[in-house]
């Protein structure tokens, strides 16, 4: 099954279906936000390495959760995955994979139940804006489609409460998501406790009367003094963790593919060996690409072992090291040497200094990444030396015998 070239009539399917049956109405759940969640679908899936069919099947229950809106709110899921099921079946793909895209989109109704992962991810995806840096402005536009929808104006202070219970009654369900926008959304909770508390401080005689101008730059400064002190904790946490976990399936493909050159030339060495040097005698003149062959494969192995080989610092770091930050203590290299006591201790004198922490975070990733260069650089060597050199070996062979002839 072409998932692709389905993901494309689906796709086409949708815009066509926002575009023939607009509704002015709809400033949030239109085609805008649905391309926003396929986005973020996107984003999620690739870090779980979903299969073709998997992602198919994502994507497709991102297109279709919130169709049902141009005919309804109410039950608006169901009628998406009505949609997805007629339309699917019109292309001939299977009953098992139809029931698992409707069963995505169903999730996304509130409260978001998921039962697995792939509807984890869409449900995750659609409440993305709840952990992100334009939650405000979306927010906004929600609060104008209600209205609209009710046809009534909705009160600031009601709808921000409603957010509010919103926010704090929602988690996000992978864990992908859970480290990424946790911390952001709790920000925006803050943000709008704030919102809430200073509206309702606004709304009394007395409060109102309390707020002079003097107040001002006070409050400017503690909200300046806020916003420097509020860091994107878990999302740094998921970059360093990111990151090393690249770094480290780099790190296991370069061993793979010295392990291949490893393997191969040994075979072919053995083969020379065993074989053809037992008929060089009455072959001389195939010696020269024989010899030519071995020296190939020789080079060939030495580099790969080389990309492979450990190097192992000496293991051993000084109070006064750790007291000027210096060692990377989450590589075993810097304290395999070490107590377990004075390995506890520069420990938990990293961990109660930040700046130590994210300093040796950046250190190891730093190291792998110089691990990595050298790695690469000797096996480019290797497999450059391989390829050129059975090139040389072969038209040898080829020229010896025809001369030979």
């Amino acid at each position: 099954m072409n998932y692709l070239e389905i993901l494309d009539d689906v796709k086409t399917h949708i815009e066509h279906l926002f575009q023939a049956e607009a509704n002015e109405q709809l400033v949030y759940h239109n085609v805008t936000h649905t391309e926003h969640v396929i986005k973020h679908a996107v984003e999620i899936a690739n870090f779980y390495r979903l299969s073709d069919r998997d992602f198919f099947i994502v994507q497709c229950a991102c297109w279709f959760h919130d169709i049902g809106y141009l005919e309804t709110r109410e039950q608006h899921e169901q009628k998406g995955a009505d949609a997805a099921g007629t339309f699917l079946k019109s292309l001939s793909v299977d009953e098992g994979t139809i029931l698992e895209v409707q069963g995505c989109i169903l999730a996304t109704r509130m409260p978001q139940t998921p039962k697995n992962l792939l509807q984890q991810i869409v449900c995750d995806a659609d409440l993305y804006h709840l952990g992100s840096g334009n939650f405000k402005e979306r927010n906004k536009l929600m609060r104008k489609e209600m209205a609209a929808l009710c046809q009534k104006e909705i009160d600031k202070n009601i709808w921000r409460l409603g957010t509010l219970q919103l926010l704090e009654s929602h988690h996000y369900h992978t864990q992908y998501c859970i480290d990424k926008l946790t911390g952001v959304k709790n920000k925006n909770i803050r943000t709008l406790k704030a919102q809430i508390q200073d509206s309702f401080q606004l709304s009394t005689p007395e409060a109102a009367k309390a707020t002079t101008k003097d107040d001002k730059p006070a409050a400017n400064e503690k909200k300046k003094k806020d916003d420097k002190d509020a860091r994107p904790e878990k999302g740094i946490e998921t970059m360093f963790r990111i990151t090393s976990n690249n770094h480290q399936r780099l790190s296991d493909m370069a061993d793979n593919k010295a392990h291949i050159m490893i393997s191969i030339n040994s075979i072919i060495l053995s083969v020379v060996l065993s074989v053809l040097l037992r008929k060089l005698e009455d072959n001389e003149h195939l010696i020269l690409p024989t010899v030519t062959l071995l020296l190939i494969c020789l080079v060939t192995m030495v580099f790969s072992i080389l990309a492979t080989r450990p190097t192992v610092p000496p293991g051993r770091f000084s109070p006064e090291d750790v007291l000027e930050k210096k060692p990377n203590l989450l590589f075993f290299g810097n304290f395999y040497r070490m107590s377990l006591r004075d390995y506890n201790d520069a420990m938990e004198k990293m961990m109660d200094d930040r700046d130590f922490l994210y300093g040796s975070l950046i250190k190891d990733i730093y190291a792998q990444g110089i691990v990595l260069g050298r790695k690469y650089r000797l096996l480019r060597i290797a497999y450059n030396v391989f390829m050129f050199g059975i090139i040389i070996s072969v038209l040898g062979f080829i020229l010896a015998v025809a001369f030979e002839v």
